[in-house]
């Protein structure tokens, strides 16, 4: 652990504003416009999507307003997410120090890796699925709005069982920790199609409905069942926050990714 490097953004100035002045407005904006409901209580894990901001920010804010409004205390964010460029056959976990966007960098909680990485061999290194992907650093600025302190905990889901990573997780999880998953939801339907299959996904993560989920379409499937079987141990219960496509923001409606944004509350 001693020649860690930090994570530079891939997709800075593409998928968000790459300069720092843009990026804290935006994000701002987006989470200032957001509504919640008045009694969501405590929330202790969300799923937002990882879109272009264009398109998800709008309701990527209503997942990072709902951590906004926790107790102001430093936090470990364990950021999941399913690795696009890089196949991977486990959780990986990258050899960083840090991850860093242009509102400075996020400290990794190299030691909670480490535990991680000693303890099973669900989990493995292999910063090379880190480098190029997007699904966790977008979410990156979010939480450095809404949260005063923070260090990271990254996990890329590659082909692994998502009841086995929570199962090793659920004692891990402690009162100063909070779960992040990072997902979109179906990709490149007709409008009214998307809304009917994200429905069905979304109304299977309201249910607790695992096997639904897995049935359905979203490209972060995994992170967000094991999400549901740590949420399920912990009594922790789910509020759909905001739903909208590529089409409702800043796409045509012919071909849509759907966006939704989840809370878990204790």
């Amino acid at each position: 652990m001693t020649d860690l490097k930090v994570r530079r953004p891939a997709v800075s100035g593409q998928f968000y504003p790459g300069d720092a002045s843009s990026l804290s407005r935006d994000v701002r904006q987006y989470m200032d416009e957001a509504t919640l409901p008045d009694d969501l209580g405590a929330v202790r894990a969300v799923i937002a999507p990882h879109a272009g901001y264009v398109y998800s920010g709008p309701t990527a804010g209503h997942a990072f307003k709902a951590l906004e409004g926790g107790p102001d205390r430093p936090w470990t964010v364990f950021l999941m997410g399913p690795a696009h460029r890089v196949p991977i056959g486990s959780v990986a976990l990258g050899a960083y120090s840090a991850f860093r966007t242009p509102l400075g960098s996020v400290p990794v909680a190299t030691d909670r890796v480490a535990a991680l990485l000693d303890a099973s061999a669900l989990y493995t290194r292999s910063s090379q699925a880190h480098g190029p992907e997007h699904c966790l650093e977008v979410e990156l600025p979010f939480l450095q709005v809404a949260l005063a302190e923070f260090d990271l905990v990254p996990m890329l889901f590659g082909r692994t069982d998502p009841a086995q990573v929570a199962a090793d997780l659920f004692d891990r999880i402690g009162e100063e920790d909070l779960i992040v998953v990072s997902s979109d939801l179906s990709h490149y339907h007709g409008y009214d199609q998307a809304r009917r299959l994200d429905r069905s996904l979304l109304d299977a993560v309201l249910a607790g409905d695992k096997r639904g989920v897995l049935g359905g379409e979203a490209c972060g499937q995994m992170p967000v069942v094991a999400l549901m079987a740590v949420a399920e141990e912990k009594g922790w219960s789910p509020h759909l926050l905001d739903y909208r496509t590529s089409g409702d923001t800043a796409g045509t409606k012919g071909q849509v990714v759907g966006y939704a944004a989840v809370a878990y509350t204790a």
